[in-house]
């Protein structure tokens, strides 16, 4: 799989027309689109819809592409970021382990607002789902996870060896596609008991602690068809600007759409979740940078963002 593929896909995206987005990558059409049929074949699914002008990219070619994009934004920023250490060896790569939902538009955030602060580090960040992250800082592998708690459950268990910072507030919405009058397509009658279609993370995400006790508070359950199940808050909010359903996702990650009218929250304000997003760290295991970090922070407690 050759990473560049991503970004034709892009390309094609932005313009709608195989022509015009092979110019842009200085290709011959033909050598574009035996790319972008390289890539279908390695996905295994179709990323393109030929069949309209101009041209747009599928559910899973959007997925895909958005999936594409967070990696060659994480590849470019580990070689900058290698680079710099060279030139200044003495200097510490601080790793921060975070699940996907808050890699994307929260971690960047907090860490402008955070370098600002404090002054500017080196830094990497590991984006996985939470357990693994859990798992690689219990092992000295990440000098920090990064995820979210809330009254119904804290995904982090507290032990002897950890502990944890608020670093920041989000909430959990739930949000649809609108309609052509701007009005929610689902859910806007909270006293109906008309199904829903339900985008949902699944019972493998620790994210899903969060939300369930609303869910069965408001008796939404009753009312929720699930249609799609994907741990990744990427793939659910593509499928909900589609209009497939609606989905609970961070604010921090839909503001964007919701302030293009790609989305808008439905429901009731009792239906949202309210997070606290967390820093942990082992105290057992961190370097002199790490240990200034977390002094620095609990000094500062109030969140950055």
């Amino acid at each position: 799989m050759n990473i560049d593929w991503f970004k034709d896909l892009a390309a094609l995206q932005r313009t709608g027309n195989f022509s015009q987005a092979a110019e842009i990558n200085n290709l011959s059409q033909s050598a574009f689109s035996r790319r972008i049929s390289s890539l279908e074949a390695w996905v295994g699914a179709t990323l393109v819809e030929r069949g309209r002008y101009p041209v747009k990219l599928s559910d899973a070619g959007r997925q895909m592409l958005e999936a594409g994009e967070q990696a060659l934004n994480r590849i470019e920023t580990e070689r900058a970021q290698i680079r710099a250490a060279l030139e200044q060896p003495d200097k510490y790569v601080v790793t921060f382990g975070t699940q996907h939902s808050i890699g994307w538009r929260f971690f960047p955030a907090w860490l402008q607002a955070f370098e600002t602060a404090f002054g500017p580090i080196l830094s990497r960040l590991r984006a996985d789902n939470l357990p693994n992250c859990i798992a690689d800082l219990l092992a000295g592998e990440v000098d920090f996870v990064i995820a979210y708690a809330s009254e119904n459950a804290n995904a982090v268990d507290e032990q002897a060896s950890c502990e944890s910072l608020v670093i920041g507030r989000d909430t959990l919405i739930p949000v649809c596609k609108p309609g052509t009058s701007g009005a929610p397509l689902f859910g806007a009658d909270t006293d109906s008991t008309v199904p829903m279609p339900y985008l949902r993370f699944g019972p493998s995400a620790p994210i899903g602690q969060h939300l369930q006790p609303i869910l069965d508070t408001h008796r939404l359950v009753e009312r929720l068809n699930c249609i799609y199940e994907n741990p990744m808050a990427g793939a659910l909010r593509i499928r909900a600007q589609d209009g497939a359903g609606i989905a609970w996702l961070p604010k921090s990650l839909v503001t964007p759409d919701l302030e293009a009218g790609l989305l808008v929250q439905t429901g009731h304000r009792s239906w949202c979740v309210e997070l606290e997003v967390r820093l942990h760290r082992c105290a057992q295991r961190q370097s002199q940078m790490v240990g200034q970090i977390w002094s620095f922070l609990r000094r500062n407690s109030a969140p950055l963002i």
